[in-house]
């Protein structure tokens, strides 16, 4: 199950109309700070996925080297946890472009996502303090720090500059349909939790990356891959180390 926020992206086709019709906010980008991103992006498949057939897939925390992203006025870090991820769900259609694979504002991606699952594991009466570290958060200002994060990326010549492209994903993260996803009902955060099984497959390939997971809903996974005597069935299809990059 996919986080539900990066669907928002598919639900917004036309920028104008959203913009003009469903009243979206937008970014005013020209006054808007990079930050910096640190640590290491580890994207691993677990399955096949749903009916798109696009495949499963996890952001798994390297347990040595955390991925993190610091605004530019904001000396606390964003530290996403592990979490079912497809990148953007931008829409098929558009994907050709650049600018709008699904993948390529990956670490911008992650960071929003795990405001979206913190937002929703709060309402849930969570208390973690990986959570409670986004809290005071809102909806507006998470499309913000995505702005922030693409920013980043951009100026840092991770990814090439492309207004159309930014300007498009942070109106799509703010209008009416992600505004729906923000206040969804109690319940979010346990649905997209990620399963047992797949902790246990991630944590073979990546130890210690489940343990904050783990401890938070009381899963012994180290205990369970004790057990294992086999390569995990989970493949890592992505990694990137930012401290060695910028």
């Amino acid at each position: 199950m996919a986080h539900p926020i990066t669907k928002t992206i598919a639900a917004v086709l036309s920028l104008l109309a959203c913009v003009v019709v469903a009243g979206c906010e937008t970014i005013d980008f020209d006054n808007l700070p990079s930050g910096k991103f640190s640590g290491t992006l580890i994207v691993m498949w677990v399955g096949e996925g749903g009916k798109a057939g696009d495949g499963k897939f996890v952001f798994v925390p390297d347990p040595h080297n955390r991925l993190s992203f610091t605004r530019g006025a904001v000396s606390t870090p964003i530290v996403p946890g592990v979490m079912y991820t497809d990148g953007g769900s931008v829409p098929k259609v558009v994907q050709p472009f650049r600018g709008f694979n699904p993948w390529g504002y990956a670490p911008a991606y992650m960071v929003h996502d795990w405001i979206f699952t913190a937002h929703h594991c709060i309402s849930d009466g969570k208390k973690d303090p990986a959570y409670l570290a986004m809290a005071d958060i809102n909806f507006y200002e998470s499309g913000v720090i995505l702005g922030e994060a693409i920013q980043t990326l951009m100026a840092e010549k991770l990814v090439k500059k492309n207004d159309v492209a930014k300007f498009a994903i942070t109106t799509a993260v703010l209008s009416p349909v992600a505004r729906n996803v923000w206040d969804a009902k109690r319940g979010v955060c346990d649905a997209a939790a990620v399963k047992p099984e797949h902790l246990r497959e991630i944590e073979l390939a990546v130890p210690g990356s489940t343990t904050e997971e783990a401890r938070r809903r009381h899963i012994d996974v180290e205990a369970s891959v004790r057990t294992i005597r086999r390569p995990s069935n989970a493949v890592v299809v992505g990694r990137v180390s930012f401290d060695r990059q910028l």
